[in-house]
Parts: structure tokens; sequence; C-alpha cells
């Protein structure tokens, strides 16, 4: 996609797509993703694309879904145990250097994976109302 687009939601509906052209899904499968952030956040980035680009018209539109309709298994492979951890890895910038996390909660994330997640999604109502708080702030509602 172009720049015009380029909100981490998207990155998940192409990972959605690719993931189900690689594993051949058909209609009776289904595929669920997570679209990450309020829109309310990009309304700077919507209006310098606009003021950039000038208005987002029904052609680009045409050219956005022919974009998303190309989206090829290109880039896409299995991984092993160690690819998998080498990319897990990778969250220590964001998890230990930005966010201020321990390790322990990043080594717990893969050695103890399944209770830890358990533990996170079974927070889900919780975690929803801080969205809601969150997203309340944001549209000024």
């Amino acid at each position: 996609m172009d720049s015009r687009g380029n909100f981490p939601c998207i990155a998940n509906i192409i990972s959605s797509i690719k993931f189900a052209k690689y594993y051949e899904l058909t209609e009776d499968d289904y595929v669920v993703t997570i679209l990450t952030d309020s829109m309310e956040l990009y309304g700077s980035r919507l209006e310098e694309l606009t003021l950039e680009r000038g208005d987002y018209t029904e052609i680009d539109a045409h050219k956005d879904f022919q974009l998303l309709m190309d989206t090829s298994i290109e880039n896409m492979i299995e991984l092993t145990h160690y690819e998998k951890k080498r990319i897990h890895n990778l969250k220590y910038f964001t998890w230990i250097e930005q966010q201020g996390r321990e390790m322990e909660e990043l080594n717990r994330q893969w050695y103890e994976h399944e209770t830890y997640w358990e533990n996170i999604f079974s927070s889900a109502s919780k975690i929803d109302e801080l969205i809601m708080e969150f997203n309340s702030r944001v549209d000024g509602k």
C-alpha cells in the first residue's frame, strides 16, 4: 500500500491475506486478526496526506483494493524454533528499553507462553475498559 494507508492495522490485514493464501484457505475457512489502533490517532497524518496528495478518491480506493488483491505469499516462510525465538527477541528494544518492562516478563512470554498468554486473555474485559477509556479521551467524548 502507499503511505496514504500506512497504519499498523494494514500490516495485520495484509498478513492475514498472505496467511490465507499460503495455507490455501477457502471460503469455508476463517481468519481472525486484530486492528490495533483507533483511527482517531491518525487525524493529523490523514490531514498531512490530504495536503500532500489531495483527497482520497474512488480511483485511489480501487488502486488500494487491487494492491490487496495482488498480495502474494512472497516473503513468507515457515519458521524453525530458533527463528521464532530470534523474532521474539526482537521485542527486547520495545519491551525492555522503551517500555521499561522486566526481562523476566519477556522470558515468561517465551518459556511460559501458555500461562502467560492465558493470564493476558483472562484480563480481556479490563483491557477492553482501558481501551474504551483511551478511545473516549482521544475522541474527546
